[in-house]
C-alpha cells in the first residue's frame, strides 16, 4: 500500500464562531475538533501528520505539539489562503514518499471510512482524488464541475461563479488526496487572481486538469464532512454526533427508554444489557459494565460503574469514581476519586472524596468525607461491612475499620477500629414542661401589646 501522510489546515481565526477559543479547540462530544480530525487521520493509515497553525492561536500548537510532537506543527504567517496554508508544510513533509492528504481542521464528524474511497481512487489510478458532497444548501460551498465522463475539470468558488455554475449541486467537501510531489509542485503554481486576493487550495484541480492530470471526486454524505464555523453549525454538529452514539448503543443492546435525553461523549463505554434512565450526561472517560443501571437526572465523568451497580437518580459521580459490583450510589451523592467496594451502599445525601469504601459497607444519608482543609487533599477510608450513621462527618485523614459502627451525628476525628461503636455527640438535656412555659410567655407578651 502507498504510504500515507497528512496535512490539516487549522490556521484559520474562525471569527465567525465568536469566540475567544479557536474554532478547532471547540468540542463535539466532549473532544476538542482538532483531535476529533488528528484520530480520524491517524486511524485512516496517515503516518506522518503536520498541522497548520497560525501565530495568532498558541492553544492549537500546544494541542498539536501534545499530540505529535514540535515536528509536526508548521505555521502559516501570514494568512494569504488555504494553498498557502498548505505549502506551509512542504518543508515538513519534504523527505516523504507517498500521498498526502490535504483537509480542513474542523470537521468534527468526518471518519476514516468517509476518506477510504479517496485512497481508492489514487490506487485505481487517479492523479488526485477529492472528496465531493451535496449539501441541502449550497449557497456559499465550492462548485465542483465535472465533464461527460464525470472526472473533475475544476472547482470554482461560490462567489467567483456564474449562475449557471451555481445550479450545480456538487460541492467541494475540502478534502483531496495526491502523491506528495505533485501535489506540492500543482501549490507552488496557484496564484491570488480572485476576488480575495488569496491563494485557493481548490486551484490546484484545473492546474493538475491542464497537465493532462485525471482527477476524480468521490461522493460523502453531507453530515460527514459538516464544518463548524458557527455556534449554530457546532451545535448541529453535536446533535448529529449524539444521534450517532445513541444509534450505537442501542444497536448493541444497552437499554435506553429516552434515548434522546441522554449525552454522551466520543469515548462512553457502555455494555450491553445496561439499563440507561432519562436525561444522563455521560462526560468523558466513562464505562458502565454489564447490568448496571444508571438512573435519571444523573452526570457521570472519568468513573467506572462495574456491574450490576445501580448510580443515581440525581447522582454525581466526578473523576476517580470506581462504583463496585451491585453497589448502589443513591440520589445527590457524590463521588470523587473513591473506590466503592461490592456491594456497598450509600443511599441518600452524601459527599465521598477521595478514598475507599469496602464491600458491604453501609453510609447513611448525609455523611460527608471531610477531605480538604483548604490546602490539601487526605483520604478517608471505611472498611468492609462497616456502618455510618446517617449525618456523619468523617474527618480525614481516617479509618473506620471493617464492621465498625459510628453514631448518628457523629464528627470522627480517629481512626475507629473494626468492630467498634464510635460516637461523638453532646449530652442530651431534656428539660421537663420548658416548652408549655415558654409559649405561655410569648403568648402572655402578645396580650399586654
Amino acid at each position: 500500500m502507498t504510504r500515507r501522510a497528512a496535512v490539516i489546515m487549522a490556521a484559520g481565526q474562525g471569527t465567525r464562531m465568536k469566540s475567544p477559543v479557536p474554532k478547532v479547540l471547540h468540542k463535539v462530544g466532549g473532544r476538542a475538533i482538532l483531535d476529533r480530525v488528528i484520530d480520524t487521520v491517524q486511524a485512516s493509515g496517515c503516518e506522518q501528520i503536520v498541522v497548520v497553525v497560525g501565530d495568532h492561536s498558541p492553544g492549537v500548537r500546544a494541542l498539536v505539539e501534545a499530540r505529535l510532537g514540535p515536528a509536526a506543527v508548521a505555521v502559516q504567517d501570514p494568512p494569504l489562503g488555504t494553498a498557502h496554508a498548505v505549502l506551509a508544510a512542504r518543508e515538513a513533509l519534504a523527505g516523504f514518499d507517498g500521498d498526502v492528504l490535504v483537509l480542513n481542521g474542523d470537521c468534527p464528524l468526518l471518519e476514516p471510512h468517509d476518506l477510504e474511497p479517496l485512497f481508492r481512487l489514487r490506487a485505481e489510478g487517479a492523479a488526485m482524488a477529492m472528496l465531493a458532497f451535496e449539501p441541502a444548501d449550497p449557497l456559499l460551498y465550492g462548485r465542483v464541475l465535472r465533464g461527460a465522463d464525470g472526472h473533475v475539470l475544476r472547482i470554482v468558488e461560490a462567489r467567483e461563479a456564474t449562475e449557471q455554475e451555481l445550479s450545480v449541486k456538487v460541492c467541494n467537501a475540502g478534502m483531496m488526496v495526491a502523491d506528495r510531489a505533485r501535489m506540492f509542485g500543482w501549490l507552488s503554481q496557484v496564484g491570488n487572481d480572485n476576488a480575495k486576493g488569496e491563494y485557493y487550495l481548490t486551484d490546484i484541480v484545473k492546474i493538475a486538469v491542464a497537465e493532462e492530470a485525471l482527477v476524480k471526486a468521490a461522493i460523502a454524505p453531507e453530515s460527514a464532512v459538516i464544518g463548524a464555523d458557527t455556534a449554530l453549525q457546532l451545535s448541529q454538529a453535536e446533535s448529529i454526533f449524539q444521534q450517532r452514539r445513541r444509534a450505537h448503543f442501542l444497536s448493541e443492546g444497552v437499554q435506553m427508554p429516552a434515548p434522546d435525553t441522554v449525552h454522551f461523549s466520543w469515548d462512553t463505554e457502555i455494555a450491553t444489557t445496561a439499563t440507561i434512565e432519562p436525561f444522563v450526561v455521560f462526560a468523558p472517560g466513562v464505562r458502565v459494565e454489564a447490568q448496571a443501571v444508571i438512573r435519571a437526572f444523573s452526570h457521570l465523568e472519568g468513573a467506572h460503574v462495574k456491574a450490576g451497580a445501580l448510580v443515581g437518580p440525581y447522582a454525581r459521580l466526578r473523576p476517580g469514581a470506581e462504583i463496585g459490583e451491585a453497589a448502589h450510589i443513591g440520589n445527590f451523592v457524590e463521588v470523587k476519586k473513591v473506590k466503592v467496594g461490592p456491594g456497598a451502599k450509600a443511599n441518600h445525601l452524601s459527599y465521598l472524596g477521595d478514598g475507599t469504601v469496602g464491600a458491604g459497607a453501609n453510609l447513611g444519608a448525609g455523611t460527608i468525607f471531610c477531605n480538604y482543609d483548604g490546602f490539601d487533599k487526605y483520604e478517608t477510608h471505611v472498611g468492609a461491612g462497616a456502618f455510618v450513621g446517617s449525618n456523619s462527618a468523617l474527618v480525614a485523614p481516617v479509618t473506620i475499620g471493617a464492621g465498625a459502627y459510628t453514631g448518628s451525628g457523629s464528627v470522627i476525628t480517629r481512626d475507629v477500629a473494626p468492630d467498634a461503636l464510635a460516637l461523638e455527640r453532646s449530652q442530651q438535656v431534656e428539660k421537663p414542661g420548658w416548652a408549655a412555659r415558654f409559649r405561655a410567655m410569648k403568648l402572655a407578651k402578645k396580650g399586654e401589646k
